[in-house]
């Protein structure tokens, strides 16, 4: 491992234009987020909307044989996969029956981790440290040293000579149904595969690799890796029992078009009911919603703390007001933050769903009575703490 530190000095006023730069990128992040909070309320409801349309009119049928009745419609069944044949990496002569075969590949390569500190002055100008540590790790995926700010002696190579890649199997069945590709690719349930022998690899496989903790190394010594060195892993899909949610087509299956535009199906690994299949797609759903909505709330954090970095910044004149407003704006910029989220929310749930949309309005009106309470609080502490004047003395 090693380091480089940079130290880089900037006056007030530079750091004021940049300042201004980040609050104008602030109102285009502001801008985006709500567009993906609003955006991610309607795919919610419409996804909610889906699953109900489906849960209420799914049928039950059985794998082992194609009943033309129920062409047309959503059907819900359970049954074993099965393959026509093998899958085989060629380069690496490794073969298995199963669904998907997935070669992963990483590469030993050096990584540069950047740090920065600031500390502001007298006067607003700051002094920048940035450190750049350079360590050696595993990725799977090239690292661009021709990016780094120390090129010398932290080369990496311009290409992997292998890379990761997954096979799927064609053809592949449950009971007397074939299941097409967009099925298929959505069965998961990968376990590791040992590799026990290199026999049927390549030439050039046999000559530079050897078997190492159940995988393929290329290398001089896999206990003491060098850059360039590779180290490959496989796993499998293998054939079993899955479950599977869609509108059945002749001795096939296409995604259901519901009443709202939308598309509808569902696989699950092992033997699951409809109603079970159902309840959990409605959980993955809440989850997503969830995780845009906080992911949007942290956007908009961001926003607004960028948006108010010019105060923070012109404070900075003194070091220690420069703290305090900053971590004044930090906190306000949260408050608005939580105030155009709910706002946002609001207004989709009232496009969507009016009687939620108006309570989470009544949450919004909360927040902006925090905010404007904290914001009274400095003006009152200063009246209050201000001494009296004195009285002129009398003249009886």
């Amino acid at each position: 491992m090693s380091k480089h530190v940079e130290v880089t000095r900037r006056r007030l006023g530079s750091r004021g234009r940049d300042s201004l730069g980040g609050a104008f990128a602030g109102l285009i992040l502001l801008a985006v987020a709500v567009v993906i909070l609003f955006w991610n309320e309607g795919r919610a409801v419409k996804r909610a909307e889906d699953l109900n349309e489906g849960a209420g009119s799914v049928v039950s049928v059985s794998s082992d044989k194609v009943d033309p009745a129920m062409d047309g419609k959503l059907v819900h069944l359970s049954g074993e996969t099965k393959t026509p044949g093998m899958l085989k990496d060629t380069v690496f002569g490794i073969a298995a029956t199963a669904i998907k075969l997935i070669r992963e590949v990483e590469m030993y390569q050096w990584v540069e981790v950047e740090k920065t500190e600031e500390k502001t002055s007298v006067g607003g100008s700051s002094e920048t440290t940035t450190t750049y540590t350079y360590q050696r790790e595993w990725r799977n995926n090239l690292v661009d040293s021709g990016q780094f700010k120390i090129i010398p002696g932290h080369e990496n190579p311009r290409e992997m000579k292998f890379q990761s890649n997954t096979l799927t199997a064609e053809g592949v069945t449950m009971g007397a149904f074939e299941l097409p590709a967009f099925l298929v690719s959505q069965i998961g349930g990968s376990t590791p595969l040992s590799v026990e022998s290199l026999d049927n690899a390549s030439a050039d496989i046999k000559a530079s690799a050897r078997l190492h903790n159940g995988g393929v190394y290329l290398g001089a010594n896999p206990n003491s890796p060098t850059v360039g060195d590779l180290r490959v892993s496989f796993l499998s899909v293998p054939t079993g029992p899955i479950s599977v949610v869609a509108q059945q087509a002749g001795k096939s299956f296409v995604s259901l078009r519901t009443a709202s535009g939308g598309e509808l199906t569902l696989l699950e690994n092992g033997i699951v009911s409809a109603e079970d299949m159902f309840r959990l797609a409605h959980k993955r759903n809440n989850f997503l919603t969830w995780a845009i909505r906080v992911g949007g709330f942290f956007l908009l954090s961001i926003g607004f703390g960028m948006l108010l970095r010019p105060i923070a910044v012109l404070a900075s004149i003194l070091p220690f007001l420069g703290r305090i407003v900053g971590t004044g704006t930090t906190i306000i910029a949260f408050l608005l933050a939580g105030i155009l989220w709910t706002t946002t929310v609001a207004v989709a749930w009232i496009f969507y769903r009016p009687l939620v949309g108006i309570a989470i309005l009544v949450i919004t009106a909360v927040l902006i009575a925090m905010a404007v309470k904290r914001l009274r609080v400095p003006a009152q502490a200063a009246t209050v703490g201000a001494p009296p004047l004195d009285e002129p003395p009398s003249l009886s």
